[in-house]
């Protein structure tokens, strides 16, 4: 007997793992967080642009009690940056009340490059910090290369890529 998880209270957030203004990671975060909803998932979208994340300020306090704080489950879209991910994602964590924002939440990592490798080592890297932050990692971790010959001018991506993402969503959500 398969009993469908009730999603009603569960709330995810889908976070764009950079700073950089008009990113292809934000393209891929944002297609993550319409195809949660048309799942009937309760979604949230965050995206580092703009965002003072140097310092425990009013905004990441606020960032943290509407958002962050009542997720239940965190999607990282994070980019290749020098061999890892983004320290802006980084510095984001360092400044928040840890154990109230992510101790015990479910993550889903999808790393992003122009490159071959789709952020492999970068999602390694942010799995051992999430583990330290103790959060569940789901297996299912999608490295997506050569993203930009991935993406179409209206931020929809190739069939197969659409397809593996909607099947890794499938599955978190019933993580």
């Amino acid at each position: 007997m398969h009993i469908a998880p009730d999603m009603s209270s569960d709330i995810y957030t889908v976070i764009s793992g950079t700073n950089r203004p008009g990113s292809n990671t934000i393209r891929v975060a944002r297609l993550y967080y319409r195809l949660l909803k048309e799942k009937g998932v309760n979604a949230r979208f965050v995206t580092l642009e703009g965002m003072d994340v140097n310092s425990r300020n009013d905004a990441l306090r606020q960032l943290e009690k509407e958002v962050l704080i009542p997720s239940k489950k965190i999607i990282f879209v994070t980019p290749e940056y020098n061999g890892s991910f983004p320290g802006v994602l980084k510095a984001m964590m360092d400044h928040t009340d840890i154990e109230k924002v992510w101790w015990g939440k479910k993550a889903l990592l999808t790393g992003i490059s122009t490159g071959r490798a789709g952020n492999l080592r970068g999602m390694e890297h942010l799995t051992g910090v999430l583990h330290y932050l103790k959060m569940h990692v789901h297996h299912n971790k999608l490295p997506i290369s050569v993203v930009n010959k991935l993406l179409n001018g209206d931020d929809t991506i190739d069939a197969g890529t659409l397809k593996v993402i909607n099947e890794q969503l499938d599955e978190f959500i019933r993580f």
